[in-house]
């Protein structure tokens, strides 16, 4: 991962890490998922980055969105 990008949800959920990914874009935060979960199980988890100046705003959308 380059410099930058910062952790901001995890979840074992794929479609709600998607959601959350999706609501950032539409907020125009760059956003990217990286997928842990081990094929064919889906065991594990689901993270989405953002970079980092984004990260109190993306944290305010997440709040009042109640994701």
């Amino acid at each position: 991962m380059e410099a930058g990008w910062v952790k901001i949800y995890t979840s074992v959920d794929f479609f709600k890490s998607e959601l959350l990914r999706q609501v950032l874009v539409d907020h125009n935060i760059e956003a990217i998922l990286i997928n842990k979960q081990g094929f064919p199980y889906r065991i594990g988890e689901v993270e989405v980055y953002i970079h980092e100046g984004d990260f109190q705003n993306a944290l305010e959308i997440i709040i009042k969105n109640d994701l």
